[in-house]
């Protein structure tokens, strides 16, 4: 006997089960922009993560989107303010307060503050949160302004508080130069020397080493000045002498020794002019070149 087979509408049975592995469910999309809708969202996302779901990348989105006046505000990129926005929405604390969305602006917007802050004074976000640090401005060249920094800001305002001692120091400093210069001038008045010729003499000497600032210097460019020396009237003997006796002798040699200083360091260090007029060499010395006699020994 001949079977036939009629065929049948619907599905057949194959004998296989259907799948009941449950999908993860998702809260609406559109719930998040709201608090209870974040809270939502966020309590889901903190039990089965945010690498996979999809609401994820919609509500980071929204953050940007709508924290995007706030970094632009403080110069930031508007994923910079996102990024801190998907920092707080981990956090229990966001979670679990009265208003998700509150919390998360608050904690946005005190983020763009130390960025701002941070590249400003060119220190990380956590050193730019201290407050020793944040209160200083941000760094700037001297050039940056029209008027200079240290004319106005009261950092550079300063008081010499030794002013006064200064000027005492000054002053007595310029005593003792004009009592050497004038001892100078007294020892060749008396051994023998014309007065006039002296004074001019030592003035003379005492005014090219303030110039020029070193003895040997002046000596060296003393002795060739034959211009000076006929203004003096002195003869070549005698001015070499007085050049010797006042800035010491050139020679390295004598550097250490009493005719390599010279009266007037000698003077300045505190010897007395009684002291000189014991140095048998030195009064030898400016006796034999007094000015007019006939024939002078060096």
């Amino acid at each position: 006997m001949t079977h036939t087979t009629t065929p049948t509408t619907g599905t057949a049975e194959t004998g296989r089960r259907p799948s009941t592995t449950p999908s993860t469910p998702h809260p609406d999309s559109a719930d998040f922009r709201t608090s209870e809708g974040l809270r939502t969202l966020l309590e889901h996302l903190a039990a089965h993560g945010w690498r996979n779901n999809p609401h994820a990348k919609q509500l980071l989105e929204f953050a940007a989107e709508r924290f995007a006046p706030l970094a632009r505000k403080h110069g930031l990129d508007v994923w910079e303010a996102a990024s801190a926005a998907f920092d707080v929405m981990r956090t229990p604390a966001a979670r679990n307060a009265a208003d998700p969305w509150a919390v998360v602006t608050h904690a946005v917007r005190i983020t763009c503050i130390y960025e701002e802050r941070a590249q400003g004074l060119m220190c990380s976000v956590h050193q730019a949160r201290r407050a020793h640090i944040s209160a200083h401005h941000d760094p700037e060249r001297f050039s940056d302004r029209e008027t200079p920094l240290y004319e106005y800001h009261p950092a550079f305002h300063l008081t010499d508080p030794h002013h006064d001692q200064q000027e005492d120091v000054d002053a007595d400093v310029d005593a003792s130069v004009q009592a050497a210069v004038a001892d100078a001038t007294r020892l060749f008045v008396l051994l023998g020397w014309p007065e006039a010729s002296a004074r001019a003499g030592v003035d003379h000497v005492t005014n090219a080493l303030a110039r020029i600032g070193s003895r040997r210097g002046t000596y060296e460019a003393l002795r060739r000045d034959k211009h000076a020396r006929a203004l003096l009237d002195l003869p070549a003997p005698a001015w070499t002498c007085l050049l010797r006796v006042l800035l010491g002798h050139p020679e390295p040699a004598y550097a250490t020794t009493t005719a390599g200083r010279g009266i007037l360091l000698r003077l300045l260090l505190g010897e007395s002019l009684a002291g000189l007029l014991g140095d048998d060499a030195l009064v030898a010395a400016i006796v034999r070149a007094v000015p007019g006699r006939e024939r002078v020994r060096s």
